[in-house]
């Protein structure tokens, strides 16, 4: 006889015996979950992490994956590739301040 496979109860829609699952997630309306960000936002936010805690070579890896991704030729079209490159312009602009603080005194 096969062991029966339990689910933890964070992997189960939200019902009166899993009231774990937050209000208005997906999962409390029997639905497949989805990711809310694209992957691009995800490194950005990444990136900006690693921005406050001072690791900058990390930092700097996470803009090169990010450069990688936008440099790619769009499959689809993208209404937030401008966007997306002024938050790249922005972020590299972040590091470079970061890594010379007293270039903004003069």
């Amino acid at each position: 006889m096969m062991a029966k496979y339990e689910v933890p109860v964070e992997h189960l829609p939200m019902s009166e015996e899993n009231p774990v699952a937050g209000p208005g997630s997906d999962a409390g309306r029997g639905l497949p979950q989805r990711h809310s960000r694209r992957l691009s936002d995800k490194i950005l936010l990444a990136f900006h992490q690693a921005c406050d805690q001072a690791d900058y070579e990390v930092a700097e890896q996470l803009l090169r994956v990010l450069e990688v991704m936008l440099s790619r030729r769009p499959t689809a079209p993208d209404t937030n590739r401008r966007r997306s490159m002024e938050s790249l312009v922005a972020a590299h602009e972040r590091l470079w301040h970061l890594r010379h603080p007293d270039a903004a005194e003069r």
